[in-house]
């Protein structure tokens, strides 16, 4: 098990590695130009909303409970961080999910030394945007009612104190499947088989999504772990799922 999480995060490591290769970094520069734009925006509106969350939390507690302020920010900034961050990811993907498929596509000729069939060229990516965006609304769907269930565990009596792990396994499961979708869609898989073939691997899996759903949440290093994580989960397909 502990290997096999190491693995995972491995790809992710391994795939930002690679993303100044000449191959490759044309079709790394638009999607981190919108990552760019997005996160930067969305972070700073997300932190400042945290900060008045605690404040307006820590006013309506007794003073002698005042000392619980230590305990919760901790535990709310890495709650809304794992939540943000993949929700500020999921919005980046929605609107470079064309150019994530082109990366994912020329990473794996770059890996395999082989051609795929696929998108050719910024034009030809642009025409399926509405494509993208429909697999990212499935992708979406697939999400949202288990983020409900954790939410409402989340505001459960004794339940609440495992909130941030469900969070992160949830995140780390959904960054998985997210970003393994990119390579298995170029070659005409269905959703339901990313997912089958992230279950297969559970813990390989749960070591790549979960480092991608933590960086996700730190300013600066988000700008790159959307093309860092469209290459190791190209890297993840070729290596261990292809077969």
């Amino acid at each position: 098990m502990t290997t096999d999480i190491s693995r995972g995060i491995s790809y992710l490591r391994r795939g930002a590695s690679m993303l100044t290769h000449p191959a490759l970094r044309l079709f790394v520069l638009v999607p981190l130009i919108i990552n760019v734009v997005i996160f930067g925006t969305l972070f700073t509106l997300g932190f400042n909303y945290v900060g008045e969350m605690i404040d307006w939390l820590m006013s309506r507690l007794p003073q002698w409970l005042a000392f619980l302020e230590w305990i919760l920010w901790p535990l709310i900034v890495l709650t809304a961080a794992l939540i943000s961050g993949y929700l500020f990811t999921s919005v980046a993907l929605l609107i470079a999910s064309p150019f994530n498929g082109l990366l994912a596509e020329k990473a794996e000729e770059l890996i395999t030394g082989r051609p795929v069939e696929g998108i050719e060229g910024i034009g030809a990516a642009l025409l399926l945007v509405p494509r993208g965006v429909l697999r990212e609304l499935a992708k979406m769907l697939y999400y949202i009612p288990r983020a409900l269930l954790v939410l409402i565990a989340s505001v459960l009596p004794g339940v609440n104190a495992i909130a941030p792990v469900l969070w992160f396994w949830l995140g780390a499961r959904m960054m998985s499947i997210t970003f393994l979708d990119y390579p298995m869609d170029n070659h005409h898989l269905r959703f339901a088989d990313v997912v089958a073939a992230s279950d297969s691997h559970r813990w390989c899996s749960l070591g790549f999504g979960g480092i991608v759903a933590l960086c996700a949440g730190i300013p600066i290093v988000n700008f790159i772990v959307v093309p860092a994580a469209v290459v190791g989960a190209t890297l993840f397909w070729c290596e261990e799922l292809a077969q």
